[in-house]
């Protein structure tokens, strides 16, 4: 019933900047973690950043650096900051987020967005 609505992919220079954001549609949903995983095509989903509900955060080797994860609990919403994008970002960018629903521990995805990095 939560679902998670993302924004911000596109396409940009090498060098260039986006900022993804990934708001959950329920505000009863109390969120614990949230994060961004990415898949290029031919490869398997993989972690990019993870930010805890303590605003603890954690990042993949090859983004430390250049990416900022960073959350709003009041919009219920997560953003990841990319800056110095590299060919090699380019993938579907995917918003998940852990947390209770009433009483329920859930688990959520976002549809994906695009972000296309040229050379």
């Amino acid at each position: 019933q939560v679902q998670l609505v993302e924004s911000g992919g596109g396409l940009v220079q090498a060098g260039g900047s986006l900022r993804l954001s990934c708001a959950a549609s329920k505000s009863s949903f109390r969120i614990n973690t949230m994060g961004w995983y990415r898949q290029a095509p031919g490869k398997q989903r993989v972690l990019v950043a993870t930010v805890a509900s303590g605003a603890r955060t954690n990042y993949e080797d090859s983004v430390k650096g250049r990416f900022t994860i960073s959350r709003d609990n009041a919009k219920n919403t997560v953003y990841l900051q990319m800056n110095s994008l590299k060919p090699e970002d380019t993938a579907v960018y995917y918003c998940y987020t852990n947390g209770v629903l009433g009483s329920t521990i859930m688990t959520y995805w976002g549809q994906g967005t695009q972000v296309t990095v040229s050379s």
